[in-house]
């Protein structure tokens, strides 16, 4: 199924390479016009070449370096989105790092806080920063990347862990914050990628993530991993028009059936399908945990 982001406008961070690369292909070729950032200038050039060559004459295709986790350049990114853009549409927060690997006591803590400023706070400045446009418009679609450390502990990498489960808290509780204004947070968990984050895995080794999670590095290697494709479809999805009313859920590219979800628009709205939840032992079939 083929969806639209024709007319729309969209700010994409990480947009360099990897997923938010893949993002940036499929948004432009939906119709979208797009404001790309990444922190390495020299890749984010690159990236914009080809992009630009995807685009229409009716498109836009621009880019500002900035690191997410410094309020200044998210500052002057969002301002420049404004310049731009007679408006904007649609924040797709895709910028991430897997940060310090290894035990909590041993990795250092500086490399440590920065994973966190990146993965979690630097989403939660550009949400800061475009939410009053998405207010005075009544309308914004808001599309947050997740990953395996939201719903999985992932010893020897808890920076990545830690950050991701808090951004999906943080989703959840901003798409409440805004449901009245019709803006959609959303979060998508694009499967397990063969990108720069997993070369990262293998460099460090067993000794810092441990053997099962980098046999399973190794293992996905070899197989290819999930293509960037299917990430970057449920991102043009739920930047569209056709997911409007889907808020507040973490969707999965690979397991889930997302492209049937505007046919359950009203389960989706009234129950709590698709988010973290905590599992008590009724949940499992056991007779005892309540008072």
């Amino acid at each position: 199924m083929t969806y639209t982001l024709e007319g729309r406008a969209a700010i994409i961070t990480g947009a360099s390479q990897g997923l938010g690369l893949a993002i940036s292909r499929a948004y432009v070729k939906a119709g979208a016009s797009v404001l790309l950032c990444a922190r390495d200038g020299q890749m984010l050039e690159q990236a914009s070449v080809e992009i630009t060559s995807l685009a229409t004459r009716s498109q836009t295709v621009a880019v500002q370096v900035a690191d997410v986790a410094r309020p200044a350049d998210v500052e002057r990114l969002v301002d420049m989105a404004f310049r731009i853009f007679p408006r904007i549409h649609i924040l797709v927060n895709n910028a991430g790092v897997y940060g310090p690997m290894g035990p909590i006591e041993e990795v250092d803590w500086d490399e440590w806080v920065k994973a966190i400023e990146i993965n979690l706070l630097g989403s939660v400045l550009l949400c800061r920063g475009v939410l009053p446009h998405f207010k005075a418009h009544r309308y914004g679609k808001i599309v947050q990347l997740s990953g395996g450390g939201a719903t999985n502990p992932l010893p020897w990498i808890s920076a990545y862990a830690t950050s991701k489960a808090a951004i999906i808290r943080f989703a959840e509780t901003l798409a409440e914050e805004v449901r009245e204004c019709h803006i959609d947070v959303n979060s998508i968990a694009p499967g397990a990628l063969n990108t720069r984050l997993l070369d990262q895995v293998l460099a460090v080794g067993s000794q810092k993530v441990g053997k099962a999670f980098y046999n399973h590095a190794l293992n996905q290697k070899e197989k290819g991993g999930t293509p960037l494709e299917k990430g970057a479809e449920l991102a043009v999805f739920l930047g569209s028009a056709a997911s409007d009313g889907i808020t507040g859920k973490l969707v999965s590219a690979v397991w889930d059936p997302w492209e049937n979800l505007p046919d359950y628009r009203e389960h989706l709205h009234q129950t709590d399908v698709y988010t973290l939840r905590r599992i008590v032992p009724k949940d499992r079939g056991l007779d005892w945990g309540e008072k």
